[in-house]
């Protein structure tokens, strides 16, 4: 039986990435998704390839960082597919000018927190009425690893609003696990994805991260998406208020800074 089949499960920032893999994945495993973007070509097209595997779509223009946007789109699953069972809080920005607090500006503070942390927080105020509504569900916020311990390169909002998203989803965790809703934080190490690829499109760069994972390597999209299934599944029940770390054992290990 397909792991989630008979749910519905709403993924921002679905149109690509680790959201977009993660859209086809859930799909393909029965579940009806939603996808929550603004970059509209892409989320259709996102769509399209679930029809093809099989799978049921659909998608909604969103900024997370807009709190109209985000209580249309929930409402928008709901109306498509009369439910909410599965909501993965997955939209994220790294932006190239985010570094060192003495050197990072107010703007793109704001903008990073905006999105990766007030995202999250708007997922989960409009979301979980509507998932109570539905029964109850599991929520799932991707945070990362650099909420455990400090970047090796330095990206002061990133660093600071995944370290939110952790203590949010703690709190919403313990909030709402006698009404049949989980919240479990997802924390990536570096995934191949177009937006770290950019990043590190500088080779010092890259390898300044590459000697801090001890498997040698970055994550793949699939690899996240395989653990977000398994938080969105019945397989997870008994676990809420988790960090759940796929990190390829950089949180593990000690290496002594360059």
């Amino acid at each position: 039986m397909p792991r989630l089949e008979g749910k519905v499960a709403l993924i921002t920032g679905g149109a690509s990435g680790m959201g977009r893999v993660a859209a086809g994945l859930f799909a393909g495993e029965g579940a009806r998704v939603v996808l929550a973007d603004v970059l509209d070509e892409s989320g259709l097209a996102t769509v399209a390839e679930a029809a093809d595997s099989g799978g049921e779509a659909d998608y909604v223009h969103a900024d997370v960082s807009i709190a109209s946007d985000v209580e249309a789109m929930v409402a928008f699953a709901m109306e498509r597919f009369g439910a909410l069972d599965v909501l993965y809080n997955n939209a994220g920005i790294l932006p190239g000018d985010d570094g060192s607090v003495t050197e990072t500006t107010e703007e793109v503070w704001d903008r990073v927190i905006d999105i990766n942390l007030k995202g999250v927080f708007l997922g989960c105020k409009y979301g979980i009425p509507a998932m109570l509504r539905s029964g109850g569900g599991s929520i799932i916020n991707v945070a990362s690893f650099v909420a455990l311990m400090g970047a090796a390169t330095p990206q002061i909002a990133y660093t600071a609003s995944k370290g939110g998203v952790l203590a949010l989803t703690r709190e919403v965790a313990v909030d709402f696990a006698r009404k049949d809703i989980r919240a479990n934080a997802l924390c990536p190490g570096p995934i191949e994805t177009p937006l770290l690829a950019e990043l590190m499109s500088d080779p010092a760069r890259r390898q300044r991260r590459l000697v801090h994972i001890p498997v040698g390597r970055l994550g793949r999209a699939e690899e996240i998406a395989n653990a977000a299934l398994f938080l969105a599944s019945d397989e997870s029940s008994f676990i809420t208020g988790a960090t759940f770390v796929v990190d390829g054992g950089i949180t593990a290990a000690y290496v002594t800074p360059e």
